[in-house]
């Protein structure tokens, strides 16, 4: 299933980069996934493709765009991105990530139009595709019983909430991938190895199926469907030659 998904997606990917170098113009894909972006980097690095930036309208961004730039582009260039705040009362109670996905959908618009939706108490920050934009304006005005207000903002005012995590010090065999992923997930390394086999693990954005990967001071693991966490520190080594990490969960 995924082979037929990921070749539609470079073919996709393909049309875009062919459209932008013949009609020297910018071009870009619909938001991609964390998967779908690991992809896509893959192919673009095996092609040796030039001019191409991922943009998901703040730096740490899960869901992003694929841009293609000119050469008289700037590489800062923030392509056809918006973002809309949507504002609620402070009696209203707490709405979550899917109330505002659920809501937005029921609009008509679909997934892939929607970039990340940075939730607070009193409301949420959306990125989205710029063509739709005035259509949530227009039209997003209640998710599930509670009455929201939405206004359009500039990218450099999104509010990103502060990441929350708990720390874990452990001791691993070694910085192998599944020995990382075991310790942070607290899953059996056997589990772990199948989850890199089965392509659920991502390290710096980039789906890997080496358990055997070395993991380095500040990389970023996501576990699909199960979290994501940071190698935070390496420290020295235990009685038992075993390494002392420090690891940042999030929640």
């Amino acid at each position: 299933m995924h082979m037929d998904e990921d070749k539609l997606l470079i073919a996709g990917i393909e049309d875009k980069r062919e459209q932008c170098e013949e009609r020297y113009m910018i071009t870009n894909t619909a938001f991609l996934d964390v998967r779908q972006r690991s992809v896509a980097e893959i192919h673009l690095k095996k092609c040796t493709a030039k001019n191409w930036v991922f943009r998901g309208g703040y730096p740490q961004a899960e869901r992003c765009i694929l841009m293609f730039l000119p050469e008289y582009v700037d590489e800062d260039e923030a392509g056809p991105l918006s973002a809309v705040r949507i504002n609620k009362p402070q009696k209203a109670g707490d709405l979550s990530h899917r109330d505002y996905l659920g809501a937005l959908m029921g609009l008509g618009i679909k997934r892939e139009c929607i970039g990340d939706i940075l939730v607070r108490s009193g409301g949420a920050d959306i990125i989205v595709l710029e063509e739709i934009c005035d259509y949530i304006l227009l039209n997003f005005s209640k998710a599930g019983r509670v009455y929201l207000e939405a206004e359009k903002i500039s990218l450099n005012e999104i509010r990103v909430p502060e990441q929350k995590f708990r720390e874990k010090i452990d001791t691993v065999a070694s910085l192998r991938l599944d020995n990382i992923i075991s310790s942070a997930f607290n899953v059996p390394r056997t589990t772990a190895a199948a989850a890199i086999k089965s392509g659920l693990i991502f390290v710096g954005n980039i789906q890997t199926e080496k358990a055997d990967l070395q993991i380095k001071e500040g990389d970023v693991i996501a576990y699909r469907g199960k979290g994501k966490c940071c190698l935070a520190e390496i420290g020295g080594k235990s009685r038992k030659d075993r390494q002392y990490i420090r690891i940042n969960i999030y929640e």
